[in-house]
């Protein structure tokens, strides 16, 4: 029995070797695969239907996508296949952390910080340029941990998103567990903004944050990110889960309540998003699998 269309399934990435075998079935030179791959990690079957209608995109959190990339992609996902694009870090981050790789800007106040103009002409334009509308899913506003307050921060993300374009769809990550909370779901409310219900080292459980959220979703889709374990750091989580060829351990928690929140969307008719991370329990589409049997089980 296929799946509700209603549910979109996919992995954080798609460019990982450890998947040759599984999900990669064709040879790819190594300076070719991370380009090429796309179009058969769409054709990846489960029980006969496609495993995957969506997939993230973590780099355009670094740089956003030029219009050719988009057209590249375009030239490789079948009609149905929507991507979720991380948004540019320079949108999307308060003060720059002291690393290196941000120069002079270390440590300083980024005054670029949810700069509707910006988002408009530098992240938006390729998307309309090279016309992937029809694919573009949520856009991710992923927040890392930050000083600011729940009010400050809130009335910030309202202004922001007073003033983007009603053509594409929003949804935000949390890394702050003290702003999950009245004002923050007014506000996703108030734009049709989602939440990310994210299973995040340092998050509550999923069950804990729909509960935060008065158990109402903000959007007429939302989005669920499986990362890592639940008081995990990103380090550890990753060291056991390289190089990400099985299922190194189930998450039987965060497994039951993606079901549970999932269930609610579907009762609800509103589109889920489920982006799972190998280093969540290993192997990304061997958890997809077992979430999309569990579902199966659940619609008959």
């Amino acid at each position: 029995m296929p799946l509700s269309p209603l549910i979109r399934f996919g992995t954080s990435t798609w460019t990982y070797e450890g998947w040759q075998g599984q999900v990669y079935l064709k040879k790819y030179a190594k300076t070719t695969f991370a380009r090429e791959c796309l179009g058969e990690y769409c054709q990846y079957l489960h029980n006969g239907d496609p495993c995957f209608r969506t997939v993230g995109n973590d780099s355009t959190f670094y740089r956003p996508p030029t219009a050719n990339q988009l057209r590249h992609y375009l030239n490789q996902i079948p009609e149905d296949f929507e991507m979720c694009f991380k948004v540019w870090e320079e949108i999307t981050i308060p003060t720059y952390a002291k690393q290196a790789r941000y120069g002079t800007k270390a440590g300083q106040p980024n005054q670029r910080f949810l700069d509707a103009k910006l988002f408009n002409d530098l992240v938006l334009t390729p998307y309309r340029e090279a016309k992937f509308e029809p694919h573009t899913g949520p856009f991710l506003f992923e927040f890392q941990r930050h000083g600011m307050s729940s009010e400050e921060f809130c009335s910030r993300l309202n202004t922001f998103f007073g003033q983007l374009p009603q053509d594409f769809r929003y949804a935000v990550e949390i890394r702050n567990a003290g702003l999950l909370g009245q004002d923050y779901r007014n506000v996703l409310e108030n734009h049709g903004i989602a939440h990310v219900y994210n299973y995040w080292s340092y998050m509550p459980s999923l069950r804990d944050q729909h509960q935060r959220m008065e158990e109402r979703f903000t959007a007429p889709f939302t989005v669920l990110r499986l990362l890592t374990p639940l008081k995990m750091s990103y380090e550890a989580a990753k060291k056991r889960a390289e190089p990400y060829t099985k299922i190194v351990e189930e998450l039987p928690e965060m497994r039951r309540e993606t079901v549970e929140l999932v269930k609610q969307v579907m009762a609800e008719k509103r589109t889920a998003y489920v982006l799972v991370n190998n280093r969540s329990e290993g192997n990304a589409p061997l958890t997809i699998q077992a979430l999309r049997n569990a579902l199966q089980v659940a619609e008959t």
